[in-house]
């Protein structure tokens, strides 16, 4: 039995108890823990990497291909991702097209306001993000000009009225006859993602569009397919790898930061989408013939996977918020092309999910040292894992 002298004893046992309560002082948290989970998304961007316009060729971005199955990584460009597709493969594309969904204006008062629209809700009714140095209630109109000539806008004007709030979104209604559409190409600006420093100009309205954009809704772009342009899409087919599209409307709350320490607490927004039933069949043959389903985007990604069950893709329209993050898994993406994503986003989870989060991060840092360019109009991935 060991015995310490009283003397010795009382000297230490102050030493213990400061120790003691230095360790429980400095133990991280439960809401810290939390918190570093959301920074392991983390990583350091240079500015100057941030893509402010696309290259004047569509295919001429770089690609970064990432196998996922041994992490080799290979670079090239855009139009030899023909290169590491297959016959056997199948390319699923999102053929929503981006609505001129910012609109700038004025209330009664005089001060500046200016929307983005989340969703629509009918013709003239609809769902949006207001910027304004207060907030606009219930009641209160705003007023836009068309963006034409500086004679013809002081003549031709909007108004619209907050009817009330959805959340975070304010509720407006365009007093006007005319059709949405036309309403939104007369006084509508191209909805730049806020990490581009530039107003729109008239190029981003082709350049931020597909070429295979066919249903209008989005109000952002999905940004994967802005790489492909016509030939590469012809080549594509002269190889024999089939194609397919669905559509899912991209809302603006997909720029929409991670608010919360602990992302399974994280809501999702919600997102229109519709897979048909000959998109059905030609994914769920790929898969019975051993080909792979290469989904192009993020939000191919998310469509496919909200309408499998059992394996199978089965027929949805409707809404989806789902949210894929490392430990998803997988019923029918096989491969996968996407652009460069902002660090502690959920689409940087969701490829995370897709391939290990070390090895996509490290990939990332590469991409960094070569000088990709990153987000919207920036460079390209392909992952994949045989």
């Amino acid at each position: 039995m060991l015995i310490i002298p009283a003397d010795l004893l009382a000297a230490i046992v102050p030493f213990f108890r400061v120790f003691i309560c230095k360790s429980i002082k400095d133990k991280p948290s439960k809401q810290e823990l939390l918190k570093m989970l959301l920074q392991e998304f983390h990583y350091e961007l240079p500015e100057h990497l941030i893509a402010q316009y696309p290259l004047e060729r569509r295919t001429d971005s770089r690609l970064l291909c990432l196998n996922a199955a041994t992490g080799s990584v290979e670079h090239c460009v855009f139009s030899e991702i023909i290169e590491y597709l297959q016959p056997e493969d199948l390319l699923i594309f999102n053929d929503t097209r981006v609505i001129p969904a910012r609109l700038y204006g004025e209330k009664d008062t005089g001060g500046k306001v200016e929307i983005l629209i989340e969703r629509t809700l009918s013709n003239n009714l609809i769902v949006a993000q207001v910027r304004a140095s207060k907030s606009p209630k219930p009641g209160t109109i705003l007023h836009f000009r068309a963006q034409t000539s500086e004679k013809e806008s002081k003549q031709r004007t909007l108004k619209a009225k907050v009817t009330g709030k959805q959340g975070d979104f304010f509720v407006l209604e365009f007093l006007s006859e005319s059709k949405f559409s036309e309403t939104l190409a007369e006084f509508g600006h191209v909805p730049l993602p806020p990490y581009i420093k530039r107003p729109d100009e008239p190029l981003d309205g082709e350049r931020y569009q597909t070429v295979y954009a066919s249903h209008e809704g989005a109000v952002a772009a999905p940004t994967a397919g802005l790489h492909f342009d016509q030939e590469l899409l012809k080549a594509i087919n002269s190889k024999g790898i089939e194609q397919a599209f669905l559509t899912l409307h991209v809302a603006a709350a997909t720029f929409q930061p991670v608010r919360v320490g602990n992302v399974l607490e994280h809501k999702m927004h919600k997102e229109t989408m519709e897979v048909n039933e000959q998109v059905c069949k030609k994914v769920n043959d790929c898969k019975a013939r051993g080909g792979r389903v290469i989904a192009i985007g993020t939000t191919t990604v998310r469509s496919l996977e909200s309408a499998a069950s059992g394996g199978k893709l089965n027929p949805f329209r409707g809404d989806t918020n789902i949210f894929i993050y490392p430990g998803f898994e997988f019923q029918i993406v096989d491969a996968m092309v996407t652009n460069f994503h902002l660090p502690e986003s959920t689409l940087l989870m969701l490829v995370s999910a897709f391939t290990d989060k070390e090895m996509l991060l490290g990939a990332y840092h590469e991409a960094i040292a070569k000088n990709y360019r990153f987000f919207s109009y920036g460079d390209a991935m392909f992952i994949y894992k045989s």
